[in-house]
């Protein structure tokens, strides 16, 4: 029997440290699917379709993958593409309190189960709104993200405000 598992995000912008969890989810299942979704209570750095694409070409080493945009909830994402297990990336207990709620509410919307991979501890500090707050301030996020990610983010922050 065939795994799928659904990994979701607003991934705003995709960092290291959620390419790690997507590789290391898909050597786990036999189907990753990564959906990026919208919050309507948040903004965004990049559109839904930029940050899907930004997926995609971080993760063209990954032959089990499939990058899609969703709105709705999560449960639902996960019965359209047939997953079986929502896979959850863990950095710190504060992640835990959210994610166990989340996962808690899932099963009980759905039945699907949470699977949590921890963080590489290397990338344990890595968030997209670090990300964010560097750019902001003129700082370098290659370190942060794939090259690609660094080189848009460049374009919307080229240069660090006057200090």
């Amino acid at each position: 029997m065939a795994r799928t598992a659904i990994y979701a995000g607003s991934f705003d912008p995709v960092t290291n440290g959620h390419v790690d969890i997507i590789t290391r989810g898909a050597r786990l299942f036999d189907r990753l699917v990564v959906a990026v979704g919208n919050n309507p209570t948040k903004k965004y750095l990049f559109d839904l379709e930029t940050r899907t694409q930004m997926i995609a070409e971080a993760c063209t080493e990954v032959p089990n993958l499939e990058v899609v945009p969703f709105r709705g909830l999560l449960v639902d994402a996960a019965r359209k593409y047939d997953a079986d297990v929502v896979l959850r990336g863990l950095r710190a207990l504060s992640d835990f309190d959210l994610e166990f709620r989340n996962g808690l509410a899932n099963r009980a919307l759905s039945g699907i189960e949470t699977f949590f991979l921890l963080a590489d501890p290397s990338l344990i500090y890595v968030s997209s709104s670090l990300v964010r707050e560097i750019a902001m301030y003129g700082g370098d996020v290659s370190g942060f993200v794939p090259g690609p990610v660094a080189e848009a983010v460049r374009r919307l922050y080229p240069a660090a405000p006057p200090g």
